[in-house]
């Protein structure tokens, strides 16, 4: 199946890289990674989010069909993990919409907020207002760290500055979500479930890896792990991967401790083997290159193997691609007498040492350092975001994924399927890619939702 050529032509419009400022600080992600063994694993989660946790309600407004109510609560990964959110992101705001007549029970759907969804008008608008005219069916929309009221004040728009942001999201979306589930148990809501849409069917799978019950999950143009969308994605050309690079090749904590910690080695591992590269074909039709890319692809391979063809590629698939690894390749090339960095900033010039590490000049000039760079993101995301890395929800006939078949935004060769690990879920297809699905079929992510409840009625009728 080939891939949307409008999801390749939107992915154009868009100007801003992701990940400007690195890999994010290295402190932060052993602490992350580490707090991933017990997010991971359901059982040793039971205690972690006290089952009184204060949620408020400052505002509510009348609608003629339905009550909006905004709320807050401070976000529980501030007290497990103290000081790894930003300082915007502590307070977790949600608004919560609430129909005034119910059809049958007490319904709530949570929606997770995906890429550039900012605030709260756009889910309200495409999926919670029709949800209580068609379903009667009430909808949580919890704002994403980063995101709205949540943006740090150093971030532009919607291109986190880390890499290890987006694990710092995740972890935190796991946890504000267990904290508003057991919430409208407690005001007596049934049935209840979890959605969102691209970033967000994701963030929302997390979520109810970590919930101890049967409970509906409908995870919208989204699959398995976040590793291919930045690695074989037309997102990995918005990704700076001339930063990543330099800071992979002179900081060896890297390489040499961070690396030691990522437990996942599933079949799709960066363990198994360098496969990233492996298919240039499908790789270019996946980007959009020209024939004059792949015929430059095609001399790099032959002089320099099928890892070297890969340099660049990600970065931005032909001259101009190429260009950013040779301004890489000046920028952190060393003269002839080894005592130059070249236009290093000074802070670096003086002891040789980035956040405090030893660092060795020589690796940044190492021709294979694109394709490890490749294998480190390729190696930090499935850690923190591959779903066989959590645990299996309880129950997983509950699950109704939707995916895009030419989806190039999310790409599933090359990586386990939700399937194969959650096996008893159903998948649905649509015809065409990521963008013109969001647009035009959010009438079938409603569809999923009201399946998946009615699934969980039927099998679970007195389970509340």
């Amino acid at each position: 199946m080939g891939v949307s050529r409008l999801d390749i032509f939107y992915r154009r419009l868009l100007l801003t890289k992701l990940f400007i400022g690195g890999w994010g600080k290295p402190e932060d992600l052993k602490r992350i990674f580490e707090f991933r063994k017990i997010i991971g694993d359901r059982e040793k989660c039971k205690s972690l989010v006290p089952k009184n946790y204060p949620v408020y309600i400052d505002k509510t407004e009348e609608h003629a069909d339905c009550q909006i109510h905004d709320g807050f609560f401070i976000s529980p990964l501030e007290h497990l993990v103290p000081g790894i959110l930003p300082p915007e992101a502590v307070k977790a705001r949600f608004q919560f919409i609430v129909p005034k007549r119910w059809q049958k029970n007490r319904p709530v759907c949570i929606h997770l907020a995906g890429t550039g969804d900012h605030f709260f008008w756009r889910r309200r608008t495409l999926m919670a207002r029709p949800m209580i005219k068609e379903a009667g069916m009430a909808s949580l929309l919890l704002e994403n760290p980063y995101y709205g009221y949540r943006k740090p004040k150093d971030q532009l728009r919607s291109s986190l500055k880390n890499v290890s942001d987006l694990f710092v999201m995740g972890g935190a979306l796991i946890l504000e979500s267990t904290v508003l589930l057991r919430w409208l148990e407690r005001e007596g809501y049934w049935p209840l479930g979890m959605t969102g849409i691209s970033m967000g069917g994701y963030m929302a799978s997390l979520a109810v890896t970590n919930w101890p019950k049967p409970i509906p999950l409908i995870p919208c143009l989204s699959w398995s792990t976040a590793s291919s969308v930045f690695t074989t994605g037309v997102l990995s050309k918005a990704v700076n991967w001339t930063e990543l690079e330099k800071q992979y090749a002179i900081n060896s904590v890297f390489e040499e401790e961070i690396i030691n910690l990522l437990e996942y080695c599933g079949a799709d591992s960066f363990k198994m083997g360098p496969e990233l590269v492996k298919n240039t074909d499908t790789l270019e039709h996946l980007l959009g290159l020209s024939e004059v890319d792949k015929a430059s692809l095609g001399q790099n391979s032959k002089a320099g193997g099928k890892a070297e063809a890969g340099r660049g590629l990600l970065i931005g698939g032909g001259p101009e691609g190429a260009g950013a690894g040779d301004r890489l390749d000046q920028f952190l090339s060393v003269n002839s007498s080894g005592t130059s960095l070249g236009t290093l900033p000074r802070s670096l010039h003086a002891n040789n040492t980035l956040h405090g590490k030893k660092t060795d000049s020589g690796k940044c000039c190492r021709p294979s350092l694109h394709r490890e760079s490749i294998s480190f993101m390729k190696g930090v995301m499935d850690e923190c975001t591959h779903m066989a890395n959590f645990s299996v929800p309880v129950d997983t006939s509950l699950i109704i994924v939707v995916q895009a078949k030419e989806d190039a935004y999310i790409p599933r060769t090359g990586v386990l399927s939700l399937p194969e690990i959650w096996p008893g879920c159903e998948v649905r297809y649509l015809n065409g890619g990521h963008v013109s699905a969001y647009l035009f079929k959010q009438n079938i992510f409603r569809q999923a939702i009201y399946d998946a409840f009615n699934r969980f009625c039927l099998k679970y009728p007195n389970l509340h």
